[in-house]
């Protein structure tokens, strides 16, 4: 979809263990960061998509739960649409709100992601995992990532999943492997994307994890399925982040901040294909790229779905940023590191930033907006003029359940 909604404000917690803190107080902030970043109200919103993944089985709130955390800032009457699309929640939410201002039914809305997965029984936290699969294969599909994990002899592979961790790291792991007997990609170079990582969100005031490690570190790390270790994992987060979209003729009515426009967003859902065929990410980021008018060579900074650290590596090659097998050489040559030839996950990504799965398309978009308008401090990338998001959620098959690519340009 090809769309002309204006980032007109963005706003976003820090990511991290907020024990003491509830939905509506994560959300609010956030919500009304971004209002003030826009230098508009409460009342000037005519309408809010609100994403959320597991509040359901996290802290028992179900049905109602974008109004009930608009309600504490005051937004009522208006529509309030709850949208639950797994860790592409948040990213289907701006898809939504930025296709009724494309359509012109409305001239200012909000996008906001929220979630919870911090919890006293780690279990309903895994549990918010377990749950982006199809249950009634539930059983096979652990069955499977067992039994691939002891026919690579990967002893902490083969037992865990879904009880001490989420099962996705499993899948992540199983794709890593399978990558590395193809094209002989490392155990180093995975850990090389985590340390650069890192070394991002070292820079970022809201990411979860602050402390740079280098690539020895990341390896010496605690064994969590074979390859990945610890900090080649994502990990479980609480946090808000929200966009305010304008219509570009509101915008120029209010004054209102029109730097950056929202070029293309293009949300789509996985489907049965075989292996080594060409799946979500590399057919809705070519639609993006049409969409947009830009192709790999014209993106100057990417926020991408890095829950592991192999996936980062291997979105490389989806993304078209290279060709298959040579992810690991964008490693080497430190292409995706701030002054790169394309940096990519400047926050900290998903692996530092972290990922509260219902916030993390949002936050992704936040992270952009700033770079594109030079709001990003020690991370800017200088000159950026077009940045890419890249979100996934689910898993069905051998690909992701849902998946949404998002380009923003800077308006000239």
């Amino acid at each position: 979809m090809k769309t002309n909604a204006v980032v007109a404000g963005v706003g976003m917690t820090r990511f991290g263990k907020h024990m003491d803190r509830g939905l509506k107080s994560l959300g609010a902030e956030a919500a009304r960061a971004a209002l003030d970043d826009a230098g508009l109200g409460v009342s000037d919103m005519q309408a809010a998509w609100v994403g959320n993944a597991a509040a359901g089985l996290v802290t028992g709130q179900e049905s109602i739960r974008g109004q009930v955390v608009l309600r504490s800032i005051g937004m009522g009457r208006v529509p309030i649409v709850n949208v639950e699309n797994a860790c592409a929640s948040a990213s289907t939410a701006l898809n939504q709100a930025a296709a009724m201002i494309t359509a012109g039914m409305y001239d200012l809305v909000l996008a906001l992601g929220v979630e919870k997965l911090y919890h006293e029984d780690k279990r309903k936290s895994f549990a918010a995992f377990s749950g982006a699969v199809d249950v009634e294969e539930l059983a096979e599909i652990m069955a499977g990532l067992e039994q691939r994990a002891k026919q690579s002899d990967s002893s902490e592979a083969g037992s865990g999943a879904g009880e001490k961790r989420s099962m996705f790291m499993d899948i992540y792991a199983m794709a890593a492997r399978s990558h590395m007997k193809q094209y002989g990609t490392t155990a180093e170079q995975f850990a090389g994307v985590s340390a650069k990582t890192s070394w991002h969100g070292s820079m970022n005031p809201r990411a979860q994890f602050q402390e740079a490690l280098t690539v020895e570190q990341v390896l010496a790390d605690r064994m969590i399925a074979e390859p990945l270790t610890r900090s080649m994992c994502s990990p479980i987060g609480d946090g808000a982040a929200a966009v305010v979209l304008a219509s570009p003729r509101k915008a120029r009515e209010l004054g209102l901040d029109s730097s950056v426009v929202v070029a293309s967003s293009v949300l789509g859902s996985g489907w049965d294909h075989d292996l080594g065929e060409d799946g979500t990410v590399e057919v809705f980021a070519r639609a993006a790229y049409e969409e947009s008018g830009y192709g790999p060579g014209d993106i100057d900074v990417i926020e991408c779905h890095d829950a592991s650290a192999p996936a980062e590596l291997m979105y490389y090659e989806a993304l078209g940023l290279c060709g298959p097998g040579e992810g690991g050489r964008m490693v080497d040559e430190g292409a995706t590191r701030l002054g790169g030839r394309i940096p990519v996950n400047t926050s900290g990504g998903l692996l530092r930033k972290g990922h509260p799965v219902g916030a993390t398309g949002l936050a992704q978009v936040v992270e952009l907006t700033e770079q594109l308008q030079g709001r990003s401090g020690k991370r800017q990338v200088e000159g950026a003029l077009v940045g890419l998001a890249q979100n996934g959620g689910g898993n069905i098959g051998n690909d992701a359940a849902a998946m949404c690519v998002t380009v923003l340009e800077k308006n000239s």
